[in-house]
């Protein structure tokens, strides 16, 4: 995968008012952090970022970054964006964490799922519902592909593709195998037919055991009934 450039400036401050002084400046707050490196607290352009982030891989883009202002002099790190936070009104960015990351140790990272084909399903009406549209995967950095493509073609209405039938080359899938990615179901009208006809059915079973119960208890008031009626036949011979 190719690694894309950013700049950032090394910063003292901290804090709520160290933040708002930057963003005033059309900056934001970030910090670079990684295993065994120490947290170092940036400031960079969020626009620049935001470019880097379009031209790459999104979230999964390796970023050259070079921070200046350090005593020693700047530094190059290679990181990948783990952390954003968004304005949620104005959809500005507020702060990043960047993680540090080696170029020959795995790393875990999210990789969208992107679907492919013409289900044979959507020719009787079928819907397709896609489930997941991420899968997490254990891959060294530049093995980090740009998405997980799964072939829909052969999908008939009620069938599905789920983790395990999947592969990803020069990553391990972390996500549960079991778990469901894309499913064709029938035609919403289908659906609710379907889910009528069962419900009705609960309802018909619900009152033939209501009816049953009923009987019971009316076979038990005859029984009854009949039990009193011996005692008194009985009642009336001991008297006679």
């Amino acid at each position: 995968m190719e690694k894309m450039s950013l700049a950032a400036q090394w910063r003292e401050g901290k804090g709520k008012e160290d933040a708002r002084r930057l963003r005033n400046q059309g900056l934001i707050p970030a910090v670079v952090y990684g295993q065994r490196a120490e947290t170092i607290r940036v400031s960079l352009n969020p626009q620049e970022l935001a470019k880097v982030l379009h031209a790459g891989a999104g979230q999964r883009t390796l970023i050259n970054l070079t921070i200046e202002g350090l005593k020693d002099g700047p530094i190059t790190k290679t990181v990948i964006l783990k952390e954003k936070q968004i304005d949620p009104l104005k959809r500005t960015w507020l702060h990043v964490d960047l993680y540090s990351i080696a170029m020959d140790e795995a790393i875990n990272v999210n990789i969208p799922v992107r679907l492919v084909g013409k289900a044979a399903g959507l020719a009787q009406g079928g819907i397709v519902e896609q489930v997941l549209r991420e899968i997490e995967v254990k891959c060294l950095p530049g093995d980090i592909p740009a998405g997980i493509d799964v072939d829909i073609s052969p999908l008939e209405i009620g069938h599905s593709i789920h983790v395990a039938e999947i592969t990803v080359e020069k990553a391990k899938i972390l996500a549960d195998p079991a778990q469901t990615i894309v499913t064709i179901v029938p035609p919403k009208e289908e659906a609710v037919a379907v889910v009528a006809e069962v419900a009705e059915g609960e309802v018909a079973e619900e009152a033939a055991e209501e009816k049953e119960e009923a009987e019971e208890e009316k076979g038990k008031e005859e029984e009854d009934k009949e039990k009193g009626k011996e005692k008194g036949k009985e009642k009336g011979k001991d008297k006679g």
